[in-house]
């Protein structure tokens, strides 16, 4: 039965590729940004989600999937089965802004040496795709299965996940879900994440008339900028680098226009779930400008707090470092700078583990923000979740991974955010694999020329098959 299936597989790709990715370019050319400036009854997010939603439910309706509209904020394609418990697959056709440093164009899918480039090809248009293709590979198939599968098209998950709470008061949780909205083989747990923002005391005869870095809370932002006033004696030369410290190393460009000097920091853009991987453009900057001696005092205050945040990734700068055994250490990552007013703000995105909480992280960083004369407000918190890995669902799932892919991988925990953990009973289950090396001019999630290997879709096709194949095994 393996060798008919995977003969069915090949078959289907060998057909139907072309199809998959001409679905995901048409989705990828939708700038799906939350936009409620010009939200609208039927468009709660603004009319790029707007779109997208309604691409992807009429690609599921050509499908010959039963698809339906929930008023703009989600949308859902059923396959009914012989039973209505229901099998649920969700994942989310809205985008992070596409920010600058791109050297492919964001919203058209460009295929280079085998990877797929373009915003959302592998958050989160990309992998839905793939899934709403491996239901309709079942569909094809014309057996009536003992189980209903409902893929659900978010349009929200990148800021409030508004559209999952809509669905949630208006329908009944599947009896399992998985979301291809995270990394290979399956995450049974995701840490609890919470964010908010950091705001100084009012600047005082300040030099700096503009600073801005970052696109996305939740990112580790690769560029960022500040343009100042020119005053005597200022020591910042036009083309100049710095010269001492780790700042050294790191990219500084200096232009003088006049009266104004702008400097721009270049790092390296990561998803705040693996910071790691980046390097915050934040932080190059604040340390430069640190260096120049030419601040304020209260610039210099909030600057000297902004590098608690940015200057590592563990939270031990705010004195919230913390660990268990499920998800490891916290982390903490300075996503966005900007002005509001006369203050500066820094938003922080924290995934914590069970040893703390969002009101014990908010505390302490008063305690050490109150110090630069700054203030901190939490604004969201999700905390965190954990299934039994042992469970027949997830086993199913990671058999199907291991069945595919030849490995004997294991389950995980996670620090990224997914659907699953707002709904009962969930998981995340790819396609990402980190440990792979990608080219260098591949990017990541959320950051600028964000790629996935095509033959990695491929693969995770052929393993949400086998999946649904499993699941339908199940006693629900």
């Amino acid at each position: 039965m393996d060798d008919a299936l995977q003969h069915e597989i090949d078959a289907y790709l060998d057909e139907r590729w072309d199809d998959v990715i001409r679905d995901l370019d048409a989705l990828v050319h939708i700038e799906s940004v939350e936009d409620l400036g010009a939200a609208s009854p039927g468009a709660p997010y603004g009319p790029g989600p707007r779109a997208a939603l309604s691409k992807i439910l009429d690609i599921a309706a050509d499908m010959g999937l039963d698809a339906h509209d929930c008023e703009g904020h989600i949308g859902y394609a059923d396959l009914p089965g012989a039973r209505e418990t229901q099998i649920g697959i969700i994942g989310h056709t809205d985008v992070v802004p596409a920010g600058p440093g791109w050297h492919f164009e964001p919203y058209a899918v460009t295929r280079k040496d085998g990877y797929l480039l373009g915003r959302g090809v592998a958050d989160d248009k990309g992998p839905l795709i793939v899934a709403l293709h491996a239901v309709a590979f079942w569909h094809d198939k014309g057996e009536r299965l003992p189980y209903t599968i409902r893929v659900l098209f978010g349009a929200n998950e990148e800021t409030n996940m508004k559209d999952v709470a809509y669905y949630r008061a208006h329908h009944d949780d599947p009896t399992f879900l998985f979301t291809p909205d995270a990394e290979f083989p399956v995450s049974y747990g995701e840490a609890g994440i919470c964010s908010g923002t950091l705001t100084s005391a009012p600047i005082r005869e300040g030099v700096i008339e503009r600073i801005e870095g970052g696109v996305a809370v939740n990112a580790v932002p690769g560029l960022a900028q500040a343009t100042l006033k020119a005053v005597d004696d200022m020591p910042i030369h036009e083309g100049e680098r710095a010269s001492e410290g780790r700042v050294a190393a790191r990219a500084i460009a200096v232009e003088r226009d006049g009266s104004r000097i702008t400097i721009r920091a270049q790092g390296k853009s990561a998803h705040a779930s693996t910071p790691q991987l980046g390097e915050n453009a934040i932080d190059v900057l604040a340390e430069y400008l640190l260096s120049t001696s030419c601040l304020s005092e209260s610039e210099e205050a909030f600057l000297q707090l902004v590098r608690k945040v940015t200057s590592c990734f563990d939270g031990s700068g705010l004195n919230v470092r913390t660990s268990d055994e499920h998800f490891g250490e916290l982390t903490a990552v300075g996503g966005i700078v900007r002005q509001n007013g006369d203050r500066l703000e820094l938003t922080i995105d924290f995934r914590y583990p069970t040893t703390t909480s969002a009101g014990e992280i908010e505390a302490k960083v008063n305690e050490v923000a109150k110090k630069y004369g700054a203030r901190f407000e939490m604004l969201h918190d999700k905390e965190p979740f954990l299934m039994d890995p042992s469970s027949d669902a997830v086993q199913a799932l990671l058999a199907a991974y291991n069945e595919t892919t030849g490995e004997q991988a294991e389950p995980f925990t996670m620090k990224g955010g997914t659907y699953a953990r707002v709904f009962t009973t969930g998981v995340s289950f790819g396609p990402e694999k980190p440990w792979e090396l990608k080219p260098d001019w591949v990017g990541s999630m959320h950051g600028p020329d964000e790629g996935i290997r095509e033959d990695l879709l491929k693969q995770a096709f052929s393993i949400y098959v086998r999946t649904i194949g499993r699941l339908m095994k199940l006693d629900l």
